[in-house]
């Protein structure tokens, strides 16, 4: 088996359990572990994958709770840092009636995981590395640390898998900037997912399939476009095969694209290393179909970590 080292933000989500009122009038919130690369390395590790995360956090209650459930779920900690100098970064959500969600972020250790710390890896005890902040692209020190890391991990030809996980309530007034940096790990990614918003995003077009065009002549990855409760189209050899997804009563979508990517880095990182980018079109819509199931699984529970303790690969029998 393959290890997986995962980067990016580990963070507490507070969920305003108080619905359809705006923060300000929210009274009761529940703290959630959170954090996308976060998400996917439990994910990882809940299926019996070997799985690292390289986070700040804060040297706070926050911080270790954070840190005690990667233990928990088998996620190496090693790389896990918690700062005495800044807090564990926390986000405030509470969800209109309207559907809108009010979002308040309040940005701490996460984004000073520096270069000098990411530098003590030693990238050669693993074969993928994935890539899936939501803050990385912010300003701050994990910014040079995640690009830092990349080209690293490109040098030693590393399997590198990307996420870009938008989120307009960060990146609003910042898209076309956003844009551009997941455009350069795109380029250098033998792996990444996207959602079909994200994939009409990147390439300003108005549909998945139109998508896929401008990821086949931008990039030699194999990716994924997740699209909802219909599955993933796999783009892989110059074509796009959509991967049905199962039929589920979700109760909760948090995290489901969490759990597709670490279903999908797990079962890579039980081939040869060298056998990665060579895996015949049967084999990779296996794996997405697994994927999908993962993903559509984590639907059925409140929550994504509450959801990943029933991650396992009986869920693919």
């Amino acid at each position: 088996m393959n290890k997986i080292l995962c980067i990016g933000e580990a963070l507490i989500d507070m969920i305003c359990t108080d619905k359809g009122k705006p923060l300000s009038e929210g009274e009761n919130f529940l703290k959630k572990p959170g954090g996308a690369p976060t998400n996917v390395a439990a994910a990882i590790a809940a299926l019996g994958g070997e799985v690292e995360l390289a986070a700040k956090t804060g040297n706070d209650p926050f911080g270790n709770y954070l840190v005690q459930i990667m233990k928990n779920f088998g996620v190496g900690t090693k790389h896990i840092i918690q700062d005495n100098r800044h807090f564990t970064t926390l986000a405030f959500v509470s969800l209109m009636e309207n559907g809108e969600r009010d979002f308040y972020f309040n940005r701490g250790a996460d984004g000073e995981l520096s270069k000098e710390e990411t530098d003590l890896i030693d990238l050669d005890e693993f074969s993928i590395v994935h890539f899936g902040s939501a803050t990385a692209f912010l300003p701050g020190p994990l910014k040079e640390s995640y690009s830092s890391l990349l080209n690293k991990a490109v040098e030693k030809k590393l399997f590198i898998s990307f996420d870009p996980n938008y989120r307009h309530l960060l990146f609003g007034y910042q898209k076309e900037y956003f844009i551009e940096k997941s455009w350069s790990f795109i380029s250098q990614s033998n792996f990444f997912k996207v959602s079909d918003e994200e994939a009409m995003m990147l390439t300003s077009k108005t549909s998945a399939e139109e998508a896929s065009k401008v990821f086949f002549e931008k990039t030699n990855a194999v990716f994924a476009i997740t699209i909802g409760k219909e599955g993933a189209l796999l783009g892989i050899n110059g074509k796009t095969i959509l991967v049905p997804g199962i039929q589920i009563t979700p109760v909760d979508t948090t995290g489901a694209g969490d759990a597709f990517t670490g279903a999908v880095l797990y079962q890579l990182s039980l081939h040869p290393l060298n056998a990665f980018t060579e895996l015949p079109e049967e084999v990779w819509q296996a794996v997405i179909k697994k994927g999908n199931i993962a993903g559509a699984r984590t639907c059925e529970h409140m929550g994504a970590m509450e959801a990943f303790k029933h991650l396992d690969n009986q869920l693919f029998n």
